[in-house]
């Protein structure tokens, strides 16, 4: 994550982003660098628009919240949150049941 941090900032900063200034960022980071990965890095954003890459990673959860139903959410969070937990203690027991069969 440290690498693609670096390349963020690099990318912010109005850097170009190649393989001796991500070094050198993550070294001043005190990161040590790994270069196959840097060079992976660097070969992977060749020809990638990172500001739409960012505007559409951006949008992406403002889309899924505003999808959500906004009246009546509250109580069917907390029986969403009721039900996993016996769903999970009802595993256990037939879990426990079917270990108990393997040894008679």
């Amino acid at each position: 994550m440290e690498y693609v941090y670096a390349a963020l900032l690099l990318f912010k900063a109005g850097k170009e982003i190649n393989e001796s200034s991500v070094q050198a960022v993550l070294t001043a980071a005190g990161i040590a660098v790994n270069e196959s990965r840097v060079k992976a890095l660097v070969a992977s954003l060749d020809g990638v628009d990172i500001e739409e890459a960012i505007s559409k990673a951006a949008a992406a959860p403002v889309a899924v919240a505003a999808a959500a139903p906004a009246g009546g959410a509250a109580p069917a969070a907390a029986a969403a949150e009721e039900a996993p937990a016996e769903d999970k203690k009802a595993e256990e027991e037939s879990g426990m049941a079917g270990l108990g069969a393997l040894f008679g």
